[in-house]
């Protein structure tokens, strides 16, 4: 390919990458502003800087700090410039969105046409800027469309070019389509079919993959992601070959029994491992530092595991709380815990335990749905009482609810907790002054020595599942005065802070007002 020289005679930029809803017009009064600006300053001078004053080798470094779009488009201004972005660092493409590529299944749909016709133009995109890029200096080579089978041809280009340019990042997201469900075979023997390790982080999705012996190594492979991927062939002994992986990343992914690694990943900091359908999860990785779980509950053992320092778990099920307190000894030494739960009628009690089991917890962060129809009634979350009694040294505590409308129960149980001298605060979302609420609330009161503030919201977050929870608060402006009220009469019994979100700036401050001069300072 030519270089920073080329003159008008090179091949223009591809078109497709140019956002049709600013014509070249722009383009043109951007040369002209350039061109004023010149006049302004006076002649080129010693002084004066201009791009193509700068080494040849510079200046395709300066063009890969744009987007690649804007690159396209900057080259347009000077003929100097013409192939500058054909060395662009950084070559990202997004398609269609799923939801229009939903519609090629069903001629019954009215943007079939378009649809074909939106992909055909990506398709002519990418094949355009892979024929005229040059190949040097790929820095990431990413591709997000929902590509069909029938496509393989220009997926193979594609691949293609990534491992001929030696990437050093590669993402392919084809976006999971049911009709037809068929993967897209991502030949992992190319990404090292000269003996040469080169690729740091590999994103995977909705592709299939088959380790095998010829797979020599992955030896300077950082990031690895695999999103709904088909496993066929030996993935322990894929990972196995990965000695410097440091973030792993396994989601909805099948093919695989168990997730059973005997050999050392030394350099593992990060595990996460959600939606499989699996029996056993077992790693070593001794430099571990955060793990995620979510599925099933399955046996899950860590070996070696000492500087593990962040826990995040939900487990499916009704009996998810007690299971991440009981079912994972390996997260006992974590410093924070993320857990996510349903509460139900069918919830399984925490067993009594010896206080001290997570010596180390510091900050817990809980959301749960409880499911009942009579929220007053119920009183499953009072079970964190319990878990707060395995934490002696916790010091914040987020506590996100949503009460869903299921089958209605009432546990009878009154909360017990023990005395806690290192809580500091407290912040529970979705506070509606449910009795149980109420309670659980109270004995946090009662038994934190050191609080220094509790926080109620009763707005149901976005955060507290990963769906939209807008419909839950339609009602906050005839439940905001109760909770006030609540607020300032609990803050002068127990003598301590309790803010309300959304409350007026005097409702908050009356119910300081009434506590002695000793009382701890208010936080908005």
């Amino acid at each position: 390919m030519a270089g920073a020289g080329e003159d008008e005679s090179a091949p223009p930029p591809p078109s497709a990458l140019l956002d049709q809803k600013q014509p070249m017009e722009e383009t043109a009064a951007a040369a002209g502003k350039l061109t004023r600006l010149e006049h302004e300053h006076g002649a080129p001078d010693e002084t004066s800087f201009r791009m193509e004053d700068l080494p040849a080798e510079v200046q395709p470094v300066i063009m890969s700090q744009l987007p690649l779009k804007e690159a396209v488009r900057t080259s347009i201004v000077s003929r100097s410039w013409r192939m500058l972005w054909t060395f662009h660092s950084d070559l990202c493409f997004d398609g269609p969105t799923p939801n229009d590529l939903d519609s090629d299944t069903d001629d019954e749909f009215a943007g079939q046409d378009s649809t074909k016709m939106k992909r055909a133009k990506f398709i002519e995109t990418v094949n355009s800027v892979i024929q005229q890029h040059s190949g040097i200096g790929i820095n990431k080579f990413s591709v997000r469309c929902g590509m069909h089978k029938e496509y393989t041809d220009h997926l193979d280009r594609w691949i293609g070019f990534a491992t001929s340019s030696k990437a050093k990042i590669i993402h392919f997201n084809l976006k999971k389509i049911y009709q037809p469900f068929e993967f897209h075979h991502f030949p992992l023997e190319a990404l090292d079919s000269q003996g040469c390790s080169f690729v740091q982080s590999l994103f995977l999705a909705s592709v299939s993959i088959k380790p095998n012996s010829v797979i020599s190594g992955f030896t300077i492979l950082r990031r690895l992601v695999l999103e709904f991927v088909k496993i066929l062939g030996d993935f322990p002994g894929l990972l196995a070959k990965c000695s410097g992986l440091e973030d792993l990343e396994i989601i909805g992914c099948y093919g695989v029994d168990n997730l059973i690694v005997p050999h050392k990943l030394d350099k593992l900091q990060h595990l996460l491992i959600a939606g499989m359908d699996i029996q056993m999860v077992e790693f070593h990785a001794t430099d571990l530092a955060h793990f995620e779980y979510k599925g099933r509950v399955i046996p899950i053992v860590l070996h070696g595991c000492s500087k593990l320092e962040k826990a995040t778990m939900k487990f499916n099920g009704t009996k998810a709380l007690a299971h991440t307190f009981t079912a994972v000894p390996s997260i006992l030494s974590v410093k924070t815990l993320h857990l996510q739960a349903f509460i139900s009628k069918y919830a399984q009690k925490l067993p009594a335990r010896q206080q001290g089991m997570f010596l180390h917890l510091r900050h817990m962060t809980c959301q749960l749905i409880v499911n009942s129809n009579d929220p007053n009634g119920d009183n499953g979350i009072l079970q964190l009482a319990n878990c707060l009694d395995v934490a002696p040294r916790l010091e914040t505590l987020h506590l996100h609810m949503l009460c869903a409308i299921s089958s209605s129960f009432s546990s009878g149980e009154v909360a017990g907790m023990r005395r806690h001298d290192h809580l500091k605060t407290v912040f529970m979302s979705g506070f509606r002054c449910y009795k149980a609420q109420i309670e659980l609330a109270c004995c946090i009161l009662r038994n934190a020595s050191v609080l220094e503030q509790l926080i109620i919201e009763p707005r149901i977050t976005d955060k507290v599942w990963a769906g939209d929870c807008s419909e839950w608060n339609t009602d906050l402006g005839e439940i905001l005065p109760g909770v006030c009220e609540w607020a300032q009469v609990t803050s002068e019994h127990f003598r301590k802070v309790i803010s309300v979100v959304g409350a007026s700036h005097h409702t908050t401050e009356a119910s300081l007002a009434q506590q002695d001069e000793g009382s701890l300072q208010h936080h908005h």
